[in-house]
C-alpha cells in the first residue's frame, strides 16, 4: 500500500458538514443501511450505503435527505485479502458519487477491520473469508495511513478517520497513531468505530465504546443492532444498521405486501423497523429531521 509522502503534519480537516442536532448529547443519528439507491428519493430518513452501489447509478439520483457511504471494507477484505480499488480510485468514485447524488454527510475511509475472521480467514454463516495474514498492528497502520493519503487526495471530501483494534490498548493504539501524525480526532465531526459490530452487545465492546467516548470523539458505530444500542447507543453521535433486513427474512411480509415472500428489501418495514427500534431507546431519540415521517 502507498505510504504518505509527507507525514507528522497537521492533515487538513474537509468542509465544514451540516448542522448536526441530532450528533449533540442526548442525541444520536441513526442511518439505515441499505444497497436499494433508489431509496435516496423515497424518504429522507438518513440512510448508509455502500460506494459500489452509489457509483453505479447511470442518471444522477438527487438524495431528499441525509445519507453516509460506507467504502464496503468488509467486502472487500472478506473476498480479496486485500483492497483491490486504489484510494485514487476510491476518491474519483466519492466525486461521482457527489456530483450525482448530491452531499452526503461523509464516506468512510478503506480501513482494515481487525476481526479474527478478516485476518485468519475460514468460513461462517457470513461466508468464505480470504484472510489478510496480517497482523492487529499491521491494519491499524494501514488504516491510518489510508486514511492520511485520502485525506491528502482529497482533502475537500468528508472522509473521516476510523479506529481499528480488538482489545482496548489497541483501540488506544490507534487513537495514539492518528495523534502521531497530526490528525486531531476530537476535532473530527465523525470517527468511525470498526470492527466492534460483532461484539457490540458485550461488556467488551461496551468497554471499548466507552473507552473511545472518554477520549473525547463523535463516534459512529458501525453496524450495531438493537442490544449494542440500548448499552452504548448514548456514547455514539450515530450509527447504522442492516438489522432490519436479517429481522424481516425471519418473518412473514407485511399486510398487503403480496409481491415478496419477505419485507428483507422493503421500504416500509426498514421504516417501522426503524421507528420501533428508536421508540424503545427513549435516551436516542433523533433530531425532528431523522423522522421517518418527515
Amino acid at each position: 500500500m502507498t505510504q504518505p509522502t509527507v507525514i507528522r503534519r497537521v492533515i487538513p480537516r474537509p468542509a465544514r458538514q451540516l448542522p448536526d442536532a441530532a450528533a449533540r448529547p442526548g442525541g444520536m443519528r441513526f442511518y439505515l443501511t441499505t444497497h436499494k439507491k433508489h431509496w435516496l428519493r423515497e424518504t429522507s430518513v438518513p440512510l448508509f450505503l455502500k460506494s459500489e452501489h452509489l457509483v453505479s447509478a447511470v442518471k444522477p439520483l438527487r438524495a431528499i435527505g441525509r445519507y453516509a457511504v460506507d467504502s464496503g471494507g468488509f467486502t472487500e477484505l472478506q473476498r480479496h485479502g486485500r483492497w483491490t480499488r486504489t484510494p485514487r480510485q476510491y476518491v474519483t468514485d466519492l466525486r461521482r458519487i457527489w456530483e450525482h447524488i448530491g452531499p452526503y454527510d461523509w464516506a468512510a475511509g478503506q480501513d482494515w477491520m481487525c476481526e479474527d475472521l478478516i485476518i485468519n480467514g475460514g468460513t461462517s454463516r457470513a461466508g468464505t473469508f480470504a484472510g489478510t495474514r496480517l497482523s492487529v498492528a499491521e491494519h491499524r497502520r494501514r488504516t491510518v495511513h489510508n486514511f492520511l493519503e485520502l485525506r491528502s487526495l482529497a482533502p475537500d471530501l468528508r472522509i473521516i478517520p476510523s479506529l481499528q483494534g480488538r482489545t482496548i490498548p489497541e483501540y488506544h493504539a490507534c487513537a495514539d497513531l492518528y495523534e502521531y501524525y497530526g490528525v486531531d480526532l476530537r476535532a473530527e465531526p465523525t470517527v468511525g468505530l470498526g470492527s466492534v459490530c460483532r461484539i457490540q452487545s458485550t461488556a467488551q465492546g461496551a468497554a471499548i465504546v466507552t473507552a473511545m467516548a472518554a477520549r473525547g470523539y463523535r463516534l459512529h458505530g458501525f453496524g450495531f443492532k438493537t442490544l449494542g444500542l440500548e448499552r452504548v447507543g448514548h456514547l455514539l453521535a450515530s450509527a447504522d444498521s442492516a438489522a432490519w433486513s436479517f429481522h424481516a427474512r425471519k418473518r412473514p411480509p407485511l399486510p398487503g405486501h403480496t409481491t415478496h415472500k419477505n419485507c428483507a428489501n422493503c421500504l416500509p418495514y426498514a421504516l417501522r423497523w426503524r421507528d420501533r427500534v428508536l421508540a424503545e431507546i427513549p435516551s436516542h431519540r433523533p433530531a425532528p429531521e431523522g423522522s421517518s415521517h418527515a
